[in-house]
């Protein structure tokens, strides 16, 4: 069970569920007379929604784990913890039976998902976001896995950016208000720009290894030095995309206080710019998964304007 719970990468976990956060209290929201929230929320849905994600992530992380042990890509120059499969604790046979079952039992996650939130009333919805869910699937699967793994051409920023930011939160969102929120586009950029981040700095780290086993990431494609770049500039960009949505959102004053986990991030991009060995960049990747999370719970909590009623229950007893 131990060798398990390390094949399914917990830290992953707070970050996958970020846009989910952020797209389910965005329904919560005030309404336009700042005291009724909408109506359109459901805590079933956010439950299945999480599980559903959950699910997603863990099966990600299991196919990574298949798909780099079994084209060599795990090595002895890979900086990081050990992988299942590289170590031996687990073998390529019972990982492979884990995929199916981790597959199956997310795909039900999902259809139970869609039922609640479309019921027998919007078949459509119903049948895209069938669809969605499988292709969901796969790509979680196909990023390491076969002759033609994207993970291994470069795209792998563009599924967590697609998929953790714009689906994740956006789609959501869909779920329980069955339209698109055109401005919730600014915070699901974030989301996903700040999930690209993570997979950079993991691409970052593991530069000469992935060179070696012809992993092509976009880290290898560019250089190091370019990189840099582009994490800076994915990290700035989800920065002010929050700012973006914030004033255009006509938040009061006490709901800039998602502005906190730009501290953190702020002290990320200094490490970053700093570093001159990849391999001292692993501490990174949960520092600025758990800033990205952070974020989207200081967010969430602007939203539905809990914010001012935790600090006027601290300073005043709940008066």
């Amino acid at each position: 069970m131990k060798h398990w719970i390390e094949a399914a990468r917990l830290r992953t976990l707070p970050l996958s569920v970020s846009g989910i956060i952020v797209g389910s209290m965005y329904a919560l929201r005030p309404t336009e007379d700042i005291e009724t929230p909408t109506d359109v929320f459901s805590w079933r849905i956010f439950a299945l929604a999480m599980l559903t994600t959950l699910g997603l992530q863990i099966l990600s992380n299991f196919a990574n784990d298949y798909g780099d042990g079994m084209k060599g890509t795990d090595n002895a120059d890979r900086v990081g913890p050990q992988r299942a499969i590289q170590s031996g604790v687990i073998s390529p046979a019972a990982m492979k039976r884990a995929i199916i079952l981790t597959s199956g039992l997310t795909l039900i996650s999902a259809m139970l998902l869609i039922y609640f939130a479309f019921s027998d009333t919007n078949i459509g919805y119903s049948i895209f976001f069938l669809v969605l869910g499988i292709l969901a699937i796969a790509s979680a699967i196909r990023y390491t896995v076969g002759n033609t793994a994207y993970g291994y051409r470069g795209f792998g920023d563009l599924f967590v950016f697609v998929f953790f930011g714009l689906v994740s939160t956006l789609g959501v969102n869909f779920l329980y208000s069955k339209e698109v929120e055109l401005l919730l586009i600014l915070p699901a950029t974030a989301i996903g720009l700040l999930s690209v981040g993570v997979l950079n700095l993991n691409n970052m780290r593991d530069e000469a290894s992935d060179k070696k086993s012809n992993k092509n990431t976009i880290v290898v494609k560019i250089g190091g030095a370019k990189a840099k770049k582009y994490h800076y500039f994915l990290i700035v960009s989800a920065m002010i995309s929050v700012l973006i949505f914030a004033v255009l959102s006509e938040y009061r004053l006490d709901q800039y206080l998602f502005v906190l986990a730009y501290i953190p991030l702020t002290k990320h991009l200094i490490t970053v710019s700093k570093n001159q060995e990849p391999r001292a960049l692993d501490p990174e990747l949960k520092k600025l998964a758990l800033s990205t999370f952070a974020l989207s719970i200081l967010l969430a909590l602007c939203m539905v304007s809990l914010i001012q009623d935790v600090i006027v229950n601290l300073l005043f007893g709940g008066r």
